[in-house]
């Protein structure tokens, strides 16, 4: 049996083997530095793509422009989106894939495949997963998904309360904001009532 397939006995020794993780390091341009973030007591969580440079470098996952227009469209603060108690954060591939045609490389299979479901038992208190992108609506919605990320995006009534389907917020994604003007009409106002419900409001449980 793969050791990486024994679930540890917390969550927080869980997350200390993943960040340990170095079996793609041979594949990784920069290195390997698997970026989780989650917190036992998290109700939403966040699966995107997989860390950019920019976040590779600083260590803090949606540290670029991407994380910006994200909260903005969550209606919440840096303080709030980084409570661990609050927001989990794990991206179906950990560690930045490198650079490819048109943009960064695919995440990386090895990661979910050894680490995400140890992760997700490790979560238990999970009510909401916002699904960034086409690799984590795939992972998740299996048969479920529409044949375009346009149309999984746009039936998210189909996968609410649980998931919420999302876009990319990546700038290079532009274009698809301005053509689908129905995202920001209809989605995000959900969107947020969502969130708030959902958010702790004032001081972060964390101090």
């Amino acid at each position: 049996m793969n050791k990486h397939k024994r679930p540890p006995s917390s969550l927080a020794s869980l997350l200390t083997d993943v960040r340990a993780c170095r079996v793609c390091s041979q594949y990784l341009p920069l290195g390997p530095r698997p970026i989780v973030r989650a917190g036992a007591d998290a109700r939403i969580l966040i699966v995107g793509q997989a860390p950019g440079a920019r976040v590779h470098e600083s260590g803090i996952p949606w540290n670029d422009a991407s994380g910006d227009r994200l909260r903005k469209w969550l209606g919440v603060d840096v303080a709030t989106f980084m409570d661990e108690s609050q927001f989990a954060i794990i991206p179906m591939g950990f560690c930045y894939p490198g650079r490819g045609n048109g943009g960064d490389k695919p995440p990386r299979r090895e990661c979910a495949q050894l680490w995400l479901d140890s992760l997700l038992e490790k979560l238990p208190e999970i009510q909401l997963t916002l699904l960034i992108g086409q690799y984590s609506q795939r992972h998740f919605l299996g048969s479920d998904r529409k044949p375009s990320l346009t149309e999984t995006v746009r039936a998210w009534r189909e996968y609410a309360p649980a998931f919420i389907p999302l876009p990319h917020p990546s700038p290079r994604n532009q274009a698809w904001f301005q053509r689908h003007v129905w995202f920001e009409s209809e989605v995000l106002p959900m969107l947020r009532e969502r969130i708030d419900q959902l958010v702790t409001h004032g001081v972060s449980q964390n101090g």
